[in-house]
Order: structure tokens, then C-alpha cells, then sequence
């Protein structure tokens, strides 16, 4: 589909590397609704099946990152199949890119509507049976009018589903699939769409009280981006400094958090040579003034140099003494992710294949606003309520906002890096803030179903001290 004419800084100020590649991929290019993938890029549910398997090329860096992902079986709370399921059948993202690079001119919602519209390919999926959208966004000034049906319509999706646009900062978009699980449950829907969608480099600098003017004195423009997506309304502090006090009283080393960071990268690395993002990417294609398309199929903030040596050389950002760097907090992003729900009776009467079953729950807040606590509460509670024990638990994903959360909530869980972001994290692929919620489910998906089966807990924190986590099963 085409998405229109219209380095990656860090929440703490760094530019990131890293370009776009030329690998196989559905593409999607402005102003249409997609129709099958162009230049010979297989049908994406090709590219997932045979993404399921091992495959000969790149056998050496898939034996890198397996040898971290065998299934135990024990993290059961896997029943035997029932109708009443909720089921994920079809899971796509965009690449994530830099701020102000590839795809820095394509609005939310051709972000949005890219990725849903990938999902739907992936699984051969009739748009017109879509009954509702749920989709996580946050930077909404100057996108127009409900952002989120803006991107159903433009995937193709009928104007009789119901849209709503879902804002609760970073956790939005897996809150986007929480909910989508219980319009299911409540039978209010048959078929959901679930997705998260940002473009942090289209964010306006706003000119607050200007309706009314000014007599006298200089006018600051208010960064919608800070003031609306990095900086927490209750305190007026930014999540960096918030998070850099709440690290001193919990004693986070700048060392430990480098070293998430290191791996972060270097995980990511190695999976995306393996492929292993093959099947859950969307290539798009982004028009440009005078000259053909750029095609972005690859994450353009991946590092494969970057090392614990190498960012301990970078200074602190938001105190002087402090232990948060641009090398160890996410990038600023943009990108979308997509995912499609229904209920395995729906799903059997119409021929599509299951991916995951939508498992337990978790969503906490307080008692502060501190973030490096909140997932692994949140994942705590998701699998109580799912009757299993976290170190059961075979793939984990944690939302990388900063290094700090994984090295606290990892901690709390008493789980092992290996379990951890095995294939990276936001440090390295990115954090559009209203996607990456969505963008963990999209991975931890497509994993289970790489893997053959096993048990995945996907969390994250958000802005004002408030953490969701939801099991997966396969």
C-alpha cells in the first residue's frame, strides 16, 4: 500500500544508526489500499510459514539465538482448545525508523494503516468482517480527527466498524489488544483489529494560548512531542529525570544498564541477520519528490558495533552525575504495529490458522510514578491469573524505554537474561511510543509460532508509574 507524500534521536538526545535493507517483504506504497506484493516478495503467509522453520542460509546466526530458545513446556497454563478462545490469527509491523528518517513523512495513520493492512495479507483476511479497531496512539495533535479510523479506513477496513483511538502513552497499544480480547469475550465482536501507531518526527511544536493572544513578551511553542508523550503531567518532570532519581533509590548501576543496552543491539543484530523478523515485517514504500520510492524493510536503529565499552564513554543526560544515557534509553521512532483477534470458533469456520491463544492479563499502577517495577508487577499479576509462576515462563519480552526497567523489573522476576528480549529490544529497534505496546505482541507471536509452540509474557510501563503485561500461549 502505498503510504504517501506526505540518525534516531533517544529520549535522552542521541542519534542512532542504521539503514534500510533490501530483504524480502510485502510492500505497501501511498494512496491505495494494498493489493498482493510487488517486485516478487512472496504472500506474507509464505514468508511465515516459512518462518517457522530453519532454514539452511543464515544457519549459524539462527544456531546463535535458538540455543536461547527452547521451549520447557512447563509454563502450562496452556489448556485444552475451546471455541470460547481468543486467538490472534495474523500479526504485522512496519520497520521502525529514526526520527526524522525513512519514514518520518508518513503520517500515524498511514503508519497504522500499512501495518493493518500487512496483518490482513498475512493471514488472507476479509476486511469486511472487521467489526471493531482498537488502536494505541498518542501524539495526536494535527493528525485530524480520530486518528485510529483513519488508518481502518485507508487499510480497507468497511466504515461500519467501529474505531476508537486509545491513548495510555507506552502502554497503548498492547492496552489496544487487552481490550480487543475483552470486546470478544463479551461477545460485542467477532473480528477486532488491535494496533499502535506513532510518528514521534510528525509531532507539532504547539502555541499554547494563542486563541486568545498575547499583550506583551516573548511566546515559547510547547513540544507536543515532550510535553504530551515524555514528561509526566503530575510532577511536570520528564520521564528521564524521573526515572534517573527513582534509579539512584534503587540502586541501578550505570554498568548494568550499559549492559542491557550492549545487548539490546547485539541481539538484535544477530536475530535480524537470521531473519527472524522476516515474518512479522511489512516493507513499505515511501515516496519521494522527483525520484522513485525508498523501500524500508529493515529497523534503522540497529547497532551490531555497539558494545558496554563503547557506551560508557557517552555522558549522562539528565544529571550530571547521573547513570541514564543516550545509549541506554530508546530512541525516538516511528512506526506501527498490527494485530487481528477473534475467537477460535470464528477463526475454525472461517479457515484461519491460529497463531496464539490471548492468555491472562496483568495491569497495575502506582504506588508512584516510577516505571523500573511496573512490568514486572504487571507480569506477576498476568500470571497469577493465568496459574503458572514467571520462571516457567519461556520468552519475555520487556519494553526497553530504558535500560533501567529491564535490569529492576528482570530482577524482581528472577528470570535470566536468556529469557529476556532474547532478540533484542526498544533500546535497538525503537519506541514509537503508541506502537510498542502492539509491537511486542507482533514479536512474541511470531516467536511462539517460530519456536513450535511455548508460553510468552510481553509487558511494559507507562508514563505516570502504570505497567500491562499479557501471556501469550502457542
Amino acid at each position: 500500500m502505498s503510504v504517501g507524500n506526505t540518525g534516531t534521536d533517544s529520549v535522552a538526545g542521541q542519534e542512532t544508526g542504521g539503514a534500510a535493507g533490501d530483504v524480502t517483504a510485502p510492500v505497501f506504497s501511498a494512496g491505495a489500499v494494498p493489493s498482493t506484493p510487488a517486485d516478487g516478495a512472496d504472500h506474507v503467509g509464505s514468508r511465515l510459514n516459512a518462518g517457522r522453520a530453519s532454514t539452511q542460509a543464515g544457519e549459524s546466526e539462527r544456531q546463535l539465538v535458538d540455543e536461547r530458545v527452547t521451549p520447557t513446556g512447563e509454563a502450562a497454563g496452556v489448556q485444552s482448545s475451546r471455541p470460547s478462545d481468543i486467538v490472534i490469527i495474523a500479526a504485522a509491523r512496519t520497520p521502525q525508523g529514526k526520527l526524522n528518517g525513512q519514514l518520518s513523512t508518513l503520517t500515524a495513520p498511514q503508519l497504522g494503516a500499512a501495518a493493518i493492512s500487512g496483518a490482513f495479507l498475512q493471514a488472507s483476511i476479509d476486511a469486511s468482517l472487521v467489526d471493531a479497531v482498537l488502536i494505541g496512539h498518542v501524539l495526536s495533535a494535527g493528525v485530524g480527527q480520530n486518528a485510529g479510523r483513519q488508518a481502518a479506513l485507508a487499510a480497507g477496513i468497511p466504515a461500519s466498524a467501529h474505531v476508537a483511538s486509545i491513548n495510555k502513552v507506552c502502554l497503548s497499544g498492547l492496552t489496544a489488544v487487552i481490550d480487543a480480547a475483552r470486546l470478544l469475550k463479551t461477545g460485542d465482536a467477532q473480528l477486532v483489529v488491535a494496533a499502535g501507531m506513532e510518528s514521534m518526527s510528525q509531532a507539532p511544536h504547539l502555541l499554547a494560548g494563542s486563541r486568545k493572544g498575547w499583550a506583551y513578551g516573548s511566546v515559547e511553542a510547547l513540544d507536543h512531542m515532550a510535553h504530551d508523550g515524555l514528561t509526566d503531567a503530575a510532577s511536570g518532570q520528564s520521564m528521564g529525570l524521573l526515572t534517573e532519581q527513582h534509579n539512584t533509590s534503587l540502586g541501578i548501576t550505570r554498568e548494568a544498564q550499559d549492559a542491557v543496552a550492549a545487548r539490546s543491539h547485539q541481539r538484535a543484530a544477530a536475530a535480524e541477520d537470521a531473519g527472524l523478523f522476516d515474518a512479522e515485517i511489512v516493507a513499505v514504500d515511501v515516496p519521494v519528490r522527483r525520484s522513485d520510492p525508498v523501500r524500508v524493510t529493515r529497523d534503522e536503529g540497529i547497532r551490531p558495533s555497539t558494545t558496554a565499552e563503547s557506551l560508557a564513554g557517552l555522558r549522562a543526560a539528565f544529571a550530571a552525575d547521573g547513570t541514564i544515557t543516550a545509549g541506554n534509553a530508546s530512541p525516538i521512532s516511528d512506526g506501527a504495529s498490527a494485530v487481528v483477534l477473534t475467537t477460535r470458533a470464528f477463526a475454525d469456520a472461517h479457515g484461519y490458522d491460529v497463531l496464539a491463544v490471548v492468555g491472562a492479563a496483568g495491569q497495575v499502577a502506582g504506588p508512584d510514578a516510577s516505571l523500573q517495577s511496573q512490568p514486572s508487577r504487571a507480569i506477576a499479576r498476568a500470571c497469577e491469573k493465568q496459574g503458572i509462576a514467571a520462571s516457567t515462563l519461556d520468552h519475555i519480552e520487556i519494553n526497553e524505554a530504558f535500560a533501567a526497567v529491564v535490569v529492576q523489573s528482570q530482577a524482581e522476576l528472577g528470570v535470566s537474561d536468556e529469557v529476556v528480549n532474547p532478540h533484542g529490544g526498544a533500546i535497538a529497534l525503537g519506541h514509537p511510543i503508541g506502537a510498542s505496546g502492539a509491537r511486542v505482541v507482533v514479536h512474541a507471536v511470531h516467536e511462539l509460532a517460530r519456536r513450535g509452540g511455548g508460553t510468552a509474557a510481553v509487558a511494559l510501563c507507562g508514563g505516570g508509574g502504570q505497567g500491562d503485561a499479557l501471556i501469550l500461549t502457542h
